[in-house]
């Protein structure tokens, strides 16, 4: 059994690393099924649940260090590509698509959460705040929740298994309906014409980042941290509540710096999204090195309840899309950006057209921005719902 911090958190980053590195070398089909982070999330919560580490005051103070610095540094470095002013080069019409999809997908976990909240466990609301995050953004926003609200391990346990079994069939289905696309455009009287015009837009105007070297990996890395400690600085001085805690306040002060300084130099320098994939791995594992398998007994209550909120939101997609006479990749890619995230709306961009792609991943950062702060809104909505 393992009692020291240092072999622990070793342990942890060893994990990683061999899943990883798998994945890299034998690309096996198993990994677009469970992508690497589910599969590394379920091994070191079995390990968990088997007692390969002990809950020593080394281990627990190592955990909460490593989580506490690494959380906000990598929103920070998550939040670089979401320059606003390329965003906006989206056209009015493709974000006003983008923050239907989102309201729908909130609109959907209100319905869902109403309708099985008797039959979950009564801190249920911070898991579900935690998985709308992930589906406005990614699993940045999610894990951001997760820190803020302080969600247990085991409740994060049900929400990543729901997110992936869910997210799994949101994107085959998205991928079958491509075909469709013409004839819904006709039912919806859709006007085409202005997506080939953003498209053009932007393959004109797309952002280069400089080359990634060890000195741009440090220098994100140094600016990340200090972030973090002038973010705890400032949130010492606002109120806080039992809904806005401490940390709740450094993860959005932390969500704004992140927003402003992508439109600077600095969102220019290569290595943000390689060194916050690694603490997003290393954030994840540490969650799941407190989890034990033996308290997810309600998964498949928590399955069912987010595809109920993908059925509303594939409701109310299709009612504005007939309202607002929007397109099916419209509605689609912006479906996809919240609920996928940057990973997976350029693929069914693509689908339609290569040109498309650029498209698909703006939508995707614009959910980054919007997720933390809309999963916490709706945490705030469901936990009035719990009461």
């Amino acid at each position: 059994m393992i009692e020291s911090g240092f072999h622990y958190i070793a342990t942890i980053i060893i994990i990683i690393g061999l899943v990883t590195w798998i994945e890299k070398k034998y690309p096996h089909r198993i990994f677009e099924i469970l992508p690497s982070i589910v599969i590394i999330y379920a091994f070191v919560m079995l390990l968990s649940s088997f007692g390969l580490w002990a809950k020593t005051k080394s281990i627990n103070d190592t955990y909460t260090t490593f989580k506490d610095a690494l959380l906000p540094a990598m929103i920070f470095l998550m939040l670089l590509d979401a320059d606003m002013r390329s965003i906006s080069k989206l056209g009015k019409k493709m974000i006003f698509t983008f923050l239907l999809a989102t309201l729908s997908i909130i609109i959907g976990f209100v319905v869902s959460f109403g309708i099985f909240h008797d039959l979950l466990a009564s801190n249920a609301w911070m898991g579900f705040a935690a998985l709308c995050g992930s589906w406005i953004g990614g699993t940045g926003n999610m894990i951001a929740i997760q820190g803020a609200l302080n969600v247990p391990s085991d409740l994060m346990g049900n929400i990543i298994i729901t997110d992936s079994v869910n997210y799994t069939f949101w994107v085959m289905l998205l991928l079958a309906l491509v075909p469709f696309a013409a004839k819904f455009n006709i039912w919806s009287n859709a006007d085409t014409s202005i997506i080939d015009k953003i498209s053009t837009k932007l393959d004109n105007s797309e952002k280069q980042k400089t080359e990634i070297s060890s000195a741009s990996i440090i220098l994100l890395l140094g600016i990340s941290l200090c972030i973090n400690i002038m973010s705890d600085a400032i949130a010492s001085y606002l109120p806080t509540t039992k809904f806005l805690s401490h940390y709740t306040w450094v993860v959005l002060i932390t969500t704004l710096f992140g927003i402003f300084t992508a439109m600077t130099p600095l969102s220019k320098v290569g290595g943000s999204n390689l060194i916050s994939s690694i603490m997003l791995y290393m954030l994840v594992a540490l969650i799941a090195s407190t989890a034990d398998f033996s308290e997810m007994s309600q998964a498949p209550i928590f399955i069912l309840a987010g595809s109920i909120v993908l059925v509303t939101h594939l409701l109310l997609m299709i009612i504005f899309a007939k309202v607002f006479k929007l397109d099916l990749f419209s509605i689609g890619v912006a479906s996809l950006a919240n609920i996928g995230g940057v990973a997976s709306a350029p693929i069914l961009a693509s689908a339609y057209s290569k040109a498309l792609i650029p498209i698909g991943v703006l939508m995707a950062l614009m959910g980054y921005i919007l997720g933390t702060g809309g999963g916490l809104m709706t945490g705030k909505i469901l936990e009035i719902i719990a009461k």
